[in-house]
């Protein structure tokens, strides 16, 4: 079921996505490779307006265009947002497929890449309250846009990261439902 779009500013979705990453990827340790380019400021953080397919492909294009042709050292990631369109998972998997035709469509597969995060992200094999589906659980719909060279520099110098998924899976688990809805990044359906 779809939510309805979020009525917050630019300014309060960039916080509250900005409040997800310090909270749970980097203060959960989600993800070893975020705190480096958070603590250098090399994220982008980018709102889209989309409402629907058309207009999010178009500002995809764009950011993905960007961040290809932008320095790393000022840029090595870019959140692109989505609080206005993709609320239902299921269609929001969809546009991860027409996204990655984006990617190849502009010879930048290789170079870049895709990750996803969704408020009711659940991985194939899971129930949908699974605890294990939070490591990929965000305020809003993200694409996160990722340079290939940056992932191969970050893998090397992590020890074990083969062992992240089941590391980030203990985490979870040990948190708990309750513990990861006391983050105080985590809005609720009903507030505005």
């Amino acid at each position: 079921m779809d939510n309805p779009p979020s009525p917050r500013s630019d300014a309060d979705v960039i916080a509250l996505t900005q409040a997800w990453l310090e909270q749970a990827v980097i203060g959960l340790n989600l993800c070893p490779f975020a705190k480096a380019v958070h603590v250098k400021k090399q994220i982008r953080y980018q709102v889209s307006h989309a409402t629907e397919w058309d207009a999010l492909s178009a500002e995809l294009e764009q950011e993905l265009e960007l961040l290809a042709s932008t320095d790393p050292e000022q840029i090595d990631t870019t959140l692109l947002v989505i609080p206005l369109a993709l609320t239902d998972f299921l269609e929001y998997n969809d546009f991860l497929d027409w996204a990655d035709r984006i990617l190849v469509r502009l010879e930048l597969d290789g170079e870049l890449q895709i990750a996803s995060f969704h408020p009711a992200y659940q991985f194939a094999d899971a129930e949908p309250d699974d605890i294990e589906n939070y490591s990929n659980r965000s305020p809003f719909p993200i694409l996160h846009l990722l340079r290939e060279s940056s992932i191969d520099r970050a893998v090397a110098a992590y020890p074990d990261a083969s062992a992240i998924f089941e590391k980030n899976m203990a985490t979870l688990r040990k948190l708990g439902l309750s513990g990861w809805n006391a983050l105080p990044f985590v809005v609720s359906d009903k507030q505005p």
